[in-house]
């Protein structure tokens, strides 16, 4: 709920809704006014009709009346005359100028009249009032009409008019929701355009019929993707030309030291040409490694249709045990199908590197576990000591290697020579998990770090959410 407030739809909808709501009540006001005066003025109306009808008749029976009759015979007259006692909305008295009663209605309360007769309209708390004299203004009526009951008419004349407000704010909301939907449909499909699209699709975004005040961002957001797609592009061609370009004079130097080896009989000679070899191998690796980085920032690493991953697993693990012979390896994996949507040479590359990363920085003696979850989740685990957190976290950039298991040794022997030359091949290019990480989101994918390992009191372990069909 918070979010669809927060979104441009919630904005809109809820203030197009108020904005209609505050609306009606205005306009509901504004009429009750209109409506209290006309209905005053057709009260007042009624009440003066009243008074100038009933004054004539008043009128007609004082002076028809028997002056020699007492006023207590008058009033049971009158009373055995009167009709079924019952409320009054308008009661009267007809009074002389002097204010002497000459008449009234069966329910009046005289208490509402002043004590002398008080020609045209007056208000008291709970009435209002009319007086009308005739016969010189020797006798007065007046009339009196209680206040509740024209509230009660105003009570009854607004209420039409605020009940349509318990069905127009919903259906107001609904309509203002729907009609923003529909207008800013291409907002929309902008918006998911943005949301779906991977951390390596760089390529423009195409939504037709934007409105006016986002276009102009759709097209800026357009020219910076190029910009940086340049600029990555750019990079990518320099690192992956580069590594290519030093692959032949790097072979080219290493063959000249191996003849050198067997050249010479100066075992001297011999030891440092076996270091310079391999000081080439390891930069032999290290450009194969830029290869496999621009190849992985260079995209293309979805595969085109899903397969199943488990016999490609097992035959790349067939392959890597002659890497690691001094490792032992563990291979677990599901008995059913595993369909992911990641390239295969590509998983290839992530795979060799998880490997080479846990035989280059694990234990001499200790397992490399390789598991495959039905999930999609690739785990690559090794012993060694439990990692610190901040370490954990900046393995994955560039240059960035561990602390390898590789024993010290001294230069000077022929061993000692074949020892450094054992320990340069387990010293890594700092790029392996880059590259990892960098195949693993190109694909859809994810990386996590974990020391301690699963189930582990240590050891290193690395998780990949492969891309699943």
């Amino acid at each position: 709920m918070q979010r669809w407030m927060n979104s441009l739809q919630g904005r809109l909808g809820i203030g197009l809704t108020l904005g209609v709501t505050v609306l009606w009540l205005i306009a509901a006001l504004a009429s009750g006014l209109v409506l209290r005066t006309e209905l005053d003025e057709a009260f007042d109306s009624g009440l003066e009709e009243t008074a100038q009808r009933i004054l004539p008749l008043a009128v007609t029976e004082i002076l028809n009346r028997d002056p020699l009759t007492p006023p207590q015979q008058i009033a049971a007259l009158r009373s055995k005359l009167a009709v079924n006692t019952h409320q009054e909305l308008i009661s009267y008295v007809v009074r002389g100028a002097d204010g002497t009663l000459l008449l009234r209605s069966h329910d009046v309360d005289l208490t509402l009249f002043a004590p002398l007769p008080n020609p045209g309209f007056s208000t008291q708390t709970e009435h209002r009032l009319y007086g009308e004299s005739a016969v010189s203004g020797s006798i007065f009526i007046e009339v009196a009409e209680p206040l509740i009951h024209r509230q009660q008419a105003m009570r009854s004349a607004m209420w039409p008019l605020l009940m349509p407000l318990l069905f127009l704010i919903p259906v107001s909301l609904f309509g203002s929701w729907l009609w923003v939907r529909v207008s800013l449909r291409s907002v929309l499909a902008y918006k998911a355009a943005l949301a779906t699209r991977g951390a390596g699709d760089l390529s423009p975004i195409t939504v037709a019929a934007l409105p006016s005040e986002i276009a102009p961002v759709s097209e800026a957001v357009n020219q910076l993707l190029q910009r940086l797609r340049r600029a990555l592009e750019s990079e990518r061609s320099f690192t992956a030309n580069s590594a290519h370009e030093l692959r032949t004079p790097l072979a080219s130097a290493l063959a000249q030291v191996q003849r050198l080896q067997r050249a010479t009989t100066d075992s001297a000679l011999q030891d440092r040409a076996r270091q310079i070899e391999a000081s080439l191998q390891q930069l032999s690796r290290l450009s194969e490694k830029l290869l496999q980085l621009a190849k992985a920032e260079g995209g293309a690493l979805v595969a085109a249709t899903a397969y199943d991953v488990v016999p490609v697993l097992r035959y790349l693990m067939t392959e890597l045990s002659r890497l690691t012979a001094e490792s032992k390896l563990q291979l677990k994996v599901p008995d059913t199908a595993v369909l992911i949507m990641m390239d295969m040479d590509a998983f290839g590359i992530l795979l060799r590197n998880l490997v080479e990363n846990a035989h280059k920085y694990g234990a001499s003696e200790g397992m490399i576990n390789v598991s495959l979850s039905r999930a999609g989740v690739l785990s690559v685990s090794n012993t060694c000591n439990v990692l610190a957190p901040e370490v954990l976290s900046g393995l994955t950039g560039r240059f960035v290697r561990g602390q390898s298991d590789a024993k010290s040794v001294r230069e000077g022997t022929k061993e000692n020579a074949e020892l450094n030359n054992q320990q340069s091949v387990k010293q890594g290019a700092g790029l392996g998990l880059a590259i990892v990480q960098a195949i693993a989101l190109g694909a859809g994918g994810n990386l996590t770090l974990h020391s301690p390992a699963t189930d582990q009191t240590d050891g290193f372990e690395v998780r990949v959410q492969l891309p699943l069909a």
